[in-house]
């Protein structure tokens, strides 16, 4: 029995010599503390908990017997030169031979005249002798659920290192011992209302279920209070958000028609509600907590500079932030085309190695960070160097963040507490991958969220195809068509492997291939990320004006680069990127009245690549995709890496959609009724959950 000084804050290693040996192991699991190891939940189950005599076992069939051992020998292999175990056993029905390789260790547990439990698959060599090759072993008990390595619905983790099943599910059995869980942490409205077991309840049979059903009711519980400590996170900090004093900013009408007016284009119905959202928000004495999501090519960028020029009418600074700086750069120059040409002065691009006005005048970094802190500058475009120590800003009315998943929580927090007057600015984020309603329910929670689903007029539908390998030929005479029309090609590359994180490798190899095998008389360009700020900007600025046809790039322009006049997408082994991702490259080319393609290469004719993506070839709704991708390959690969922002979920998933609704309105419950809970109560709560969840 574990010492009974021990508990779930306790170091792993002192559960048991065992867990000492293999800390390291653990630790490559994230398992520290005792605690660690129970939140710790298997992936699947065998069900081993059918008994069958040895009469009835079948071939190469997984089953369970429970036997006498009549002798056990362990020997040498002449042929192997390892040691073999062999144990002869028998039960009413029959003999069964069971026989381990490289394990001494079993002749040494396992004597004559035990009783046990053999699960394995078993052979049948005669009609009178049947073996099993390294089944698992468990002496019998005199209490059924006291078993748990067979007899049962056994859990399977995965492992590292060393560390075998029987060990992890032996200090499990250990750990459950000591987990003083008896304090729900739950209210108790909640656990009566939705009929939830108890949590000790739940970690009993989340790792050794009796039954399936059982094991049911402990995954719903502690899916569920997963996800409401999440959205109690979210939905508090919503409210305190809210609550905060912010700039009351009038809607200038007037100027804002004027600017719209002034557009190439018209907004479409779906822009046109966005900005009317966004700007009834900031009439608000307390700071808006908006994101505008919309499929590429729907129009975010402009609703979020007028939203800027209407808060700069009211003698408000505007900051944008970029995850890159191509796309900072790109926004400056869009901006500056529709910015009111009397006030270009008070426009900035503030990156790591570029300071630029709107009128083209090139600052240093000292005056330019001046000019901020005076409000001389009211509205600045940059990347993460927008939240250095050093600036500061004179009257921070509205903070626009481009691609909010690429920001972490602390980041966008930084934004915000830039300014030097007390109230809080309101806040904008866009993000231009389309996310499936859960998946927006969870990672944005504290968000209102406005869609823009509709495209600008008079843009074409892009085509799609997958190109298998052999008809690569063809596809290079295609785009040599296409160039010979003046148009422009992206090739996107992916990485290599993992340690090529720019994609370096692969876009000089398939640069160099192009360049001197298929099309040693064009112009052809490359870029990555490790290229200096002033090559990729010259690269790009060349492309934009049309002085080469090809460029040859990595994920980089996967966002918010624009090139009109390109009209294909080629893209090299496509299995390697998500659904998501390939539809934002997508997303580059198709900007104007000409027909555009998107080609997807790839070797691998597996059947889930297959589905993918041939869904990516039958729509361009990336709402669909999205949905898509979050049931094949998981939340991750929506926005081809991990989320920074959000907690790592360990057995809730985004498409528990049901769970994460009712999680959302329990949170909204508890928070807004004080019947439940008072505030201190609240925080006391989400604390308590957080120890035992072990997550902070």
């Amino acid at each position: 029995m574990p010492k009974s000084n021990l508990n779930t804050k306790s170091p792993i290693s002192s559960l048991h010599s065992i867990a000492a040996k293999l800390e390291c192991d653990f630790a490559k699991l994230d398992i520290y503390t005792i605690g660690d190891l129970l939140w710790y939940f298997p992936w699947r189950y065998d069900d081993l908990s059918e008994i069958k005599s040895i009469q009835d076992l079948g071939e190469d069939e997984v089953a369970t017997v429970k036997v006498i051992i009549n002798n056990v020998k362990a020997y040498r292999s002449p042929r192997r030169k390892i040691i073999v175990t062999q144990i002869n056993t028998s039960d009413e029905t029959g003999k069964l031979e069971a026989v381990w390789f490289g394990q001494k260790f079993i002749s040494q547990v396992l004597k004559e005249g035990d009783e046990i439990y053999l699960s394995g698959k078993a052979q049948i060599k005669t009609s009178k002798t049947k073996t099993m090759a390294s089944p698992d072993y468990e002496k019998v008990k005199d209490d059924l659920n006291k078993q748990i390595h067979s007899a049962r619905l056994v859990p399977i983790y995965h492992l590292s290192g060393k560390i075998t099943q029987k060990q992890l599910r032996f200090l499990m059995s250990r750990a459950l011992k000591i987990a003083d869980y008896h304090d729900d942490p739950l209210p108790v409205e909640i656990l009566n209302k939705e009929k939830f077991i108890w949590l000790h309840e739940a970690l009993q049979e989340i790792h050794f279920p009796t039954e399936e059903k059982k094991l049911k009711k402990a995954t719903q519980r502690l899916k569920f209070q997963e996800l409401f400590y999440l959205q109690a996170k979210y939905q508090l900090a919503a409210k305190d958000y809210k609550q905060q004093s912010s700039f009351a900013v009038d809607i200038n009408n007037k100027l804002l028609e004027q600017n719209i007016k002034s557009l190439p284009f018209e907004l479409t119905n779906d822009q046109r509600q966005s900005l009317g959202e966004i700007l009834a928000d900031m009439t608000s004495p307390h700071p808006m907590n908006r994101l505008v999501e919309g499929d590429v090519g729907s129009g975010k960028t402009i609703i979020a500079l007028l939203a800027g020029i209407n808060a700069m009418s009211g003698d408000l600074q505007t900051a944008m932030m970029a995850p890159t700086e191509i796309l900072a750069q790109q926004h400056f120059a869009n901006t500056q085309k529709i910015f009111p040409k009397n006030q270009l002065e008070q426009l900035a691009l503030f990156t790591k190695d570029l300071q630029i006005l709107g009128n083209n005048k090139i600052l240093t970094k000292k005056n330019i960070v001046e000019a901020i802190k005076n409000n001389k500058i009211k509205f600045i475009i940059g990347t993460h160097s927008l939240i250095q120590d050093k600036i500061d800003f004179k009257k921070l009315g509205l903070v626009i963040i481009d691609e909010q998943h690429r920001f972490g929580v602390k980041q966008r927090q930084a934004i915000k507490d830039k300014s030097q007057d007390k109230e809080v600015p309101h806040l904008l984020s866009m993000t231009a991958t389309p996310i499936p309603r859960t998946l927006s329910l969870t990672l944005y929670g504290d968000l209102d969220i406005s869609l823009l689903k509709q495209k600008p007029a008079g843009r074409q539908p892009i085509k799609t195809h997958l190109i298998p390998d052999s008809k690569r030929q063809d596809g290079y005479k295609f785009i040599l068509d296409k160039i010979k029309q003046k148009q422009q090609v992206f090739v996107v590359c992916p990485l290599i492997d993992k340690s090529d994180k720019l994609g370096v490798k692969s876009v000089t190899q398939e640069y160099n291939k192009l360049n001197k095998e298929i099309f040693p008389d064009l112009d052809i360009r490359m870029l990555h990320g490790k290229l200096k700020v002033d090559e990729k900007k010259k690269i790009m600025d060349d492309f934009q004006n049309n002085k080469f046809p090809i460029l040859v790039s990595t994920s980089v322009i996967e966002v918010g680069v624009d090139i009109p006049n390109a009209t294909v997408m080629w893209i090299e082994s496509a299995e390697r990127f998500g659904l998501s991702q390939l539809h934002q490259f997508r997303g580059r080319i198709g900007r104007n009245e000409l027909e555009s393609f998107c080609l997807l290469f790839t070797t691998d004719q597996s059947k889930l690549n297959t589905t993918r993506l041939k869904a990516l070839t039958e729509t361009n709704d990336g709402f669909k995709l999205s949905e898509l991708d979050l049931k094949l390959r998981g939340a991750g690969e929506i926005f081809g890496t991990q989320q920074t922002g959000l907690m790592r979920l360990k057995i809730a998933k985004l498409s528990d959609t049901a769970l994460i609704k009712k999680a959302q309105k329990w949170a909204k419950e508890v928070i807004n009724n004080k019947k439940y809970l008072s505030q201190q109560q609240l925080q006391k709560l989400l604390k308590s959950l957080a120890t035992k969840m072990h997550l902070e």
